[in-house]
Parts: structure tokens; C-alpha cells; sequence
């Protein structure tokens, strides 16, 4: 194992950490399955952030099974957990990599073992490119593959490849960026631009293919989405024969696809890699693994809609839902409302508030039907109960939640449970 992720493991719990019961002394992060808790009953400190880790399985099956089916390849985009543990495991299942935003989210996995990166950001100026030049140098083995869509991106970029004193025949890959609503080359003239900057600088850094991000240009009209994304798509293959004209012989990356319109991205892009023969499609997609109770629900419902999800008799259905949060009731100062113990502080809350999906009381697991939560304090939920409700203070209430991406960011360890609702993992993250 690599001496980072071994070190991890090692690394000591104690109560300072939501979820883990006060009083309990240090324990390191690999025996925390042994203590045999179970959110449901109470055995943690709540709130309490967990992985079902057999939906993460399952999602993970899938979306490898995709990818095998449409001929290409994944570097999860490691932003959403920011767990080294998961990221090295999905690069041991399959993946191709891992993607990260920024330079610290690189230095993590780097130290974890997962070498091969695209960094799918542009990282700011020359100050940001001998830092990038420095994180190079200390890791050798990196593979790292990085976005530009201007010349002055070029510039960092050159910039590190200096500072990171690689040896001859080591140049750092460039990927041009193409896009619109976000970062990206906006035409032909920018992406021109781009490609000169690149060529001034031989044996510092080389054109390694073409990078866009789709979610930038959807909208709330399902059509006006398809429809700019199919010229993103164009404009990204466009821009892919420009690189290989000037790379006839090297092999070439095409990358794109977050969680929601992966499928615009396959049936767009992977014709190009194909008909290329010296080109992979990879894709990024990271919240998948985990999906959710609302933003990605509603987005893998529009997907199957569209008949998008093509990989034997599954759909995007299957994907299971993996994140829930635990809350107990703390009062019920009134009729029609119940005070929770979490809020802004524990949960996403920019797209969908949490939903309950269950209550659990001495053991039993009741209906959570009628519940809805209507606001968030900083540590407060609110919930509208129905009449009729007897939810009463000390109840466990499960919640789904939506968007994993700024859910998990708030925690510093998340507690993987097994089947039997019982916790076997503990996952460190590292979100800065």
C-alpha cells in the first residue's frame, strides 16, 4: 500500500470528529469498523454524514460498465469527495485517473499514489505556475495533464514545467480548452492563440488534446440544453483537429463529461475518437458514484427520458442513490414543527434542501412520509410535520440529500456503512 494512504490509516480518531461518541478514546481510522456503530441507533454523535457503501459499489459497477460499453474512459473528478482512499480504490478498479480542480486537491492524490491527473482548471499566473512547477518536482512520477485556454495559461503553464526542472524528453501535456458560460476558448481565433503559445515553448510543454465541460451550458429548457451542447461538442471537435494537425503521430486526449449530460459527450465526442484511432475519450464524472435525492435524481431521470444511458438492459435508474444524513429530533416547540439537529453547517442546501426518508425509533425504521424540511439554520433544521405525526424528540431522522459535491465538502470524515447499517470505513477528507 502506498505510505500515505498506510499512514491514513493509522492516522487517530477521536471525538474532535462529528459522528464519533463522545468519550471515546483515539482510535485509528482502520479499526472503526470494529466498534460496530450504527447511525439508525442512536450509537453516534449526531448529525453523522455516511457512504452505503454497497450503492457506492453498485454505482461505481455501473458507470465502469458504461464506459466499457461506449469504447472510453474515466478520471473521476476527485472534487467530490476529496478522499484519497476513494480515489486510489477507483483508479485500482479501473479508472484511468483522477481529476482535480485546483493544486492542493493534486497534492493529495499525488501523495496517495494516484499519479496519473488532469487538471481540469486553469490555475491562475506565473506565481500559481512555480507552484505547480514545485508540486512537479517533488512527485517525478506525476502524469499530470493541465487545461489552457489562453496564453497567459500557456505562461503558467511553461512556467512550471521550468520550475519543475523535468529532464529532456519530459514536457508537461497541455490540454486546449474549449467552452462557453465558464472557463474555455470562446472561437477559432483563441484556440489559435492557444496553439501558438504552446509550439513557443518545445520541450517545456507539448499539446496533449482537446478538454470542455458540457454543464457549463445547460439551461432549464431541456432543448436549448441539447442543442448547446451539441455545438460545444462541435466546436470541442473542431478544435481537435487543429491539435492533430500539428500532433499527426502522438496519442490524443479528448476529455468532458460531469454527471448529468455524459451521454451528450459519448454520442458527440467518442465518434471523433474513433475515427481518430489515436485518441481516448475520458471522461470525468465524479457525483455519479454517489448520485442523490435531487439534483442528480432529476438529472438521470431526464437522462433516461432521453434514452441516453445506453449499456445492455440497465438505466440510469440503477444508479442508487449513496449519501444519507442522521439527525436526531430535538424539539417540537410547536404543532406542524420539529427542530433537527443539523443544518447549513452539516448539509448542501444550493440545489434542494435535504429530504427525510425515514425515521428510525428503538429500533424499528418508521414512515418518514409527510416530512419536509422547510429551512436551515446554521445548525438548525426545520420540519414541517403533518397532523397526525407523533415524531417525537430523541427520533432518528435519515435524510437524502442533494448535490454531493457541497455535502461532503463539510465534513472531515465520512463513515461508510456495510448492509447491515453498521459503519466498516471511515474515509478522511481533504478539502483544505
Amino acid at each position: 500500500m502506498n505510505s500515505f494512504l498506510d499512514a491514513l490509516l493509522d492516522s487517530s480518531l477521536d471525538d474532535s470528529i462529528r459522528g464519533v461518541p463522545p468519550g471515546t478514546a483515539p482510535l485509528r481510522l482502520r479499526d472503526v469498523g470494529a466498534r460496530g456503530w450504527r447511525p439508525a441507533a442512536g450509537d453516534m454523535a449526531l448529525p453523522v454524514l455516511t457512504l452505503d457503501e454497497d450503492a457506492f459499489a453498485a454505482n461505481r459497477d455501473l458507470i465502469f460498465a458504461y464506459a466499457r460499453r461506449h469504447g472510453v474512459a474515466l478520471a473521476p473528478h476527485a472534487k467530490t469527495p476529496m478522499a484519497p482512499q476513494i480515489a486510489s480504490g477507483l483508479v485500482e478498479a479501473g479508472a484511468w485517473g483522477a481529476t482535480v480542480a485546483n493544486l492542493q486537491q493534486a497534492a493529495v492524490l499525488l501523495r496517495a499514489g494516484v499519479t496519473r491527473l488532469i487538471l481540469g482548471n486553469e490555475i491562475g499566473g506565473l506565481a500559481s505556475g512555480n507552484r505547480l512547477g514545485a508540486l512537479l518536482a517533488a512527485h517525478p512520477e506525476a502524469d499530470l495533464h493541465a487545461f489552457a485556454d489562453s496564453p497567459a495559461a500557456v505562461e503558467t503553464l511553461a512556467a512550471a514545467a521550468h520550475a519543475a526542472g523535468r529532464p529532456p524528453g519530459r514536457p508537461l501535456p497541455v490540454l486546449v480548452e474549449v467552452g462557453a458560460g465558464r472557463g474555455g476558448a470562446r472561437d477559432r481565433a483563441a484556440v489559435d492563440a492557444i496553439l501558438a503559445a504552446v509550439l513557443r515553448h518545445p520541450g517545456l510543454l507539448f499539446l496533449d488534446g482537446v478538454a470542455t465541460y458540457e454543464g457549463a451550458v445547460a439551461t432549464s429548457d431541456p432543448a436549448e440544453t441539447a442543442a448547446n451542447i451539441a455545438a460545444l461538442m462541435q466546436r470541442t471537435a473542431e478544435a481537435f483537429a487543429l491539435v492533430r494537425a500539428l500532433a499527426p503521430e502522438r496519442p490524443l486526449l479528448l476529455t468532458a463529461g460531469g454527471s448529468a449530460f455524459f451521454d451528450m459527450v459519448v454520442a458527440g465526442l467518442a465518434p471523433v475518437a474513433e475515427t481518430d484511432g489515436n485518441a481516448t475519450l475520458v471522461l470525468r464524472s465524479g457525483a455519479i458514484f454517489f448520485h442523490d435525492h435531487g439534483v442528480y435524481e432529476r438529472a438521470l431521470g431526464a437522462l433516461d427520458a432521453r434514452r441516453g444511458f445506453a449499456c445492455g438492459g440497465a438505466t440510469a435508474a440503477d444508479f442508487r442513490p449513496a449519501l444519507r444524513l442522521w439527525a436526531e429530533v430535538l424539539t417540537r416547540p410547536e404543532p406542524g414543527l420539529a427542530i433537527c439537529g443539523f443544518g447549513m453547517r452539516d448539509s448542501s442546501f444550493d440545489q434542494d434542501l435535504p429530504r427525510p426518508l425515514r425515521v428510525h425509533r428503538d429500533g424499528a425504521a418508521l414512515s418518514a412520509e409527510g416530512l419536509r424540511v422547510t429551512r436551515l439554520n446554521d445548525q438548525h433544521a426545520f420540519l414541517a410535520v403533518p397532523a397526525g405525526n407523533d415524531l417525537a424528540v430523541g427520533d432518528i431522522v435519515e435524510f437524502g440529500i442533494s448535490h454531493p459535491c457541497t455535502c461532503i465538502d463539510r465534513w472531515r470524515v465520512l463513515f461508510g456503512l456495510g448492509a447491515d447499517g453498521r459503519v466498516r470505513t471511515a474515509y478522511r477528507t481533504f478539502f483544505g
